[in-house]
Formats: C-alpha cells, sequence, structure tokens
C-alpha cells in the first residue's frame, strides 16, 4: 500500500499520524526497522523476530507489525538478515532437463506452478536451474555448496543422476520429486520426495482395456532410467498377469516423454503389430503423437484401437477424440513438495516430521477408449 496519491488525504486527517511516518516515507529513503517499531508501537526486537520468521510473538502482535510493514513499504535488508538467519530466502528448483524438453511439456509449467505458489505464500523466492548437458552438473554443484540457496526441489531425475550426491555432499536440504532410483536410495533416513502411484495408475488404465474387449494391447514406454516410467511399465504388466520379463517385444515401443517419441512409437508398434487393438501410451504428450500417428494410417479411435494416456494435463480432453488418462495431482504435488522442504527448514511452525509422499492416482475415461 502507498503513501502518496490518494492516500494523502486520509493521513492529513490525522496529524498525528502525519508526525510519526513523516521522517520515514519521503521518496529519498526508504523506511526503518526503526520506523515500523514506531508506527506498530512495539519494539526493535519484536519487529525484527516478526520479520525474521521467529517465534515468541503474539498472534495479534505479529499482525499489527505485519500491517506496518505493508503500510510503510518496508523491505528487510537481506544481507542483515542473511547474517542474522543464515537464511537467503531463496529455493532451487532443480530440473535433470535441457530447457526445450521443460518448456514444451505442460508438466512442468503444472508442477512449477505448485512449487512457486507454495513459496511465494512462505515469502520464499523461487531459482530455476535446468540442466543442458552433462558438463551443467559441475557448475550447478559449485552454486548449490556456496550458500546461495536454502534448499533444493529436484526432479525429472534419471538413473545415474548425480544430483542426489551432490545434495548429500553438500548438505543442502532437499525433497525429490518422484521416487527415488538410485540404489540404497530406499535405506536412506530421512530422504524426502513425493510420487504418484505410478504402477497402480497405469494398473487401472490397462485394466480398463481389458474391461473394454480389447486384447492386443501395446505399451509406449517413457525413458526407463526413470522411475515413474519403470514403475508404469510394471503396471502395465500387473493387469496383463504377465511378469516384464513375459512381455511381448511386438507390443512394447520406447519413447522420451514427447509428442514427437509418441508418434515415431506407434509407427514402430503399427508395423510390429499391425493387429494391436490399444495403447497405453505413459504420457499424455506421447498419446498425443499416438492419435496423430493412428488418424495419418487410417486408424479410427477408439472403434479399430483405443488409446489411454498419463497425466491429464489440460490438453487431454482437448485431443481428437477426448484422450483418456490416469490423473495425477501434478500441481498438489508441487506444492507438497515444497511444503515437505519448509518443513524439512523448520520454517513452518508446529508441523509434523516430514515423510515421503506418494498420491493417488485416478483413471479419467473420455472418448478415446
Amino acid at each position: 500500500m502507498t503513501l502518496y496519491g490518494a492516500e494523502s488525504s486520509v493521513i492529513g486527517q490525522d496529524l498525528g499520524k502525519e508526525r510519526k511516518l513523516s521522517v520515514h516515507t519521503s521518496r529519498d529513503s526508504r523506511p526503518t526497522l526503526e520506523a515500523v517499531a514506531a508506527h506498530a508501537g512495539v519494539s526493535r526486537a519484536t519487529v525484527s523476530r516478526v520479520v525474521n520468521g521467529g517465534a515468541g510473538v503474539r498472534a495479534e502482535v505479529r499482525e499489527k507489525v505485519r500491517q506496518s510493514v505493508e503500510e510503510l513499504g518496508y523491505v528487510p535488508n537481506n544481507a542483515a538478515r542473511t547474517l542474522v538467519t543464515r537464511r537467503t530466502g531463496a529455493i532451487a528448483v532443480v530440473i535433470a532437463e535441457p530447457e526445450r524438453r521443460v518448456f514444451a511439456d505442460p508438466f512442468f509449467a503444472q508442477q512449477l506452478r505448485g512449487i512457486s505458489r507454495e513459496l511465494s505464500e512462505n515469502d520464499l523466492q523461487l531459482l530455476l536451474i535446468l540442466l543442458e548437458q552433462r558438463k551443467d552438473y559441475a557448475r550447478i554443484g559449485r552454486y548449490l555448496s556456496a550458500g546461495h540457496v536454502d534448499g533444493a526441489l529436484m526432479f525429472s531425475l534419471h538413473g545415474d543422476d548425480s544430483l542426489p550426491t551432490m545434495a548429500q555432499q553438500t548438505g543442502l536440504p532437499a525433497v525429490f520429486g518422484g521416487r527415488p532410483g538410485w540404489p540404497g536410495a530406499e535405506d536412506e533416513p530421512g530422504l524426502l520426495y513425493v510420487d504418484t502411484d505410478n504402477r497402480g495408475g497405469a494398473q487401472q488404465a490397462v485394466a480398463h482395456l481389458l474391461q473394454r474387449g480389447r486384447r492386443r494391447i501395446a505399451v509406449i514406454n517413457g525413458p526407463l532410467d526413470q522411475t515413474s516410467a519403470l514403475d508404469r511399465l510394471h503396471g502395465y504388466c500387473d493387469a496383463l498377469g504377465i511378469g516384464v520379463d513375459e512381455k511381448d517385444p511386438d507390443l512394447v515401443a520406447q519413447g522420451d516423454f514427447t509428442a514427437e517419441g509418441g508418434e515415431q512409437a506407434m509407427d514402430r508398434l503399427l508395423r510390429s503389430a499391425p493387429d494391436l487393438d490399444a495403447v497405453f501410451a505413459g504420457n499424455d504428450l506421447m498419446a498425443s503423437g499416438a492419435l496423430r500417428t493412428l488418424r495419418a494410417r487410417g486408424r479410427r479411435v477408439p472403434q479399430d484401437v483405443a488409446v489411454v494416456g498419463y497425466d491429464d494435463l489440460e490438453p487431454a480432453a482437448w485431443a481428437e477424440p477426448a484422450l483418456t488418462t490416469v490423473r495425477q495431482d501434478v500441481e498438489g504435488m508441487g506444492r507438497m513438495m515444497a511444503e515437505l522442504l519448509m518443513r524439512r527448514l523448520g520454517l513452518i511452525s508446529d508441523a509434523p516430521a516430514p515423510a515421503p509422499v506418494v498420491t493417488p492416482a485416478t483413471l479419467v475415461v473420455r472418448d478415446s477408449s
């Protein structure tokens, strides 16, 4: 709230308040901690505790200080605050994917939206870091270990990713998106992650196709060095009542979680198994690519080939035909990741000890199946 323009007439009606504020609200100087204390009628130490997230301040006093901060337009000195609290107020969000992949996939936009909203509500800054190539790891490792951020949220990790080791070596508090897949991860005490029931979701998708009378059900996998893709492949096999090693190679094609990858994988499937009557794609982008290939080949959906995706992002409902898919709350998962990290950092008072979270997956039936 500004103290100029329309507000000046209100201030002019209260001369006592005007005298108190005039010294600290000129255009040539920023309000100080002392100015906020005088405005709120509390001590400088109390204002400092409120601004720096300290405890021991009654709710009504805390609210009074916050109102004064807003009215005066007080901006804390971050350098000084960092010396006192040893906090930077910044959280790194590290996505182990190149820029072209991140900005082309609505999954990442949804997850970042959830993270951003949760962090902003708690007055924290999001710092986005993308990995374009292998040499970026050393640079990012140096940055994370230099104390520029209070913690990190890391997702889209691949099997040989060094990010978890990097976080462990630097002592940086971290929360991971997706079930950890590196050796020994499940036994690491205090490891935090947010995932969805990928295996159960894929099982629902294929069981639905079986219930619709489909018998030659193919699968388009995501990269199998990511646990989400591997779990969805296991769910596909669970529904068919087979082991992963027993799957029909003619009905399995590898994709890369992109629409182009889905197009190419669907083309390979139609050549290896022209009699297939359904396909489960490991995400909605690959499913949309599969729909394009089927349309180009003159295959009707769902009459000739039924299609099911995974994610239930907005484009799924806009597809032609509308895509049956497995819903995961991507934005909510982003918020949960941020919340877990803030609990680990002690920034949320009276919160239970943080623990890994696995969210449910739900089949959404539309026209494509």
